[in-house]
């Protein structure tokens, strides 16, 4: 499973929407796992899923340095229903 990178930029840029680190890291790990994370540019990837109180929530990252074992997310917020892709 993947390890996390934080620092003041992303852990901002992650909660401004009201998403929480536990539940960001959280479905990462489980889209990461059950291999539905999808490419969205050159490096970034982007996973949706459910959060906190059953909520879907999307976060878009890279893999830290190419490691493949840590991500450092740019991106997290509550989907709505309109922006759902399921």
């Amino acid at each position: 499973m993947p390890g996390f990178r934080w620092n003041d930029w992303n852990l901002e840029q992650t909660t401004k929407h009201g998403c929480r680190l536990e539940e960001i890291e959280s479905v990462i790990r489980h889209e990461v796992r059950a291999r539905r994370a999808r490419k969205v540019g050159n490096d970034k990837w982007r996973v949706e899923g459910r959060g906190i109180g059953d909520r879907m929530m999307e976060a878009i990252f890279i893999w830290d340095d190419g490691d493949g074992d840590t991500v450092y997310v740019i991106h997290a917020m509550p989907l709505t229903t309109r922006r759902r892709r399921n």
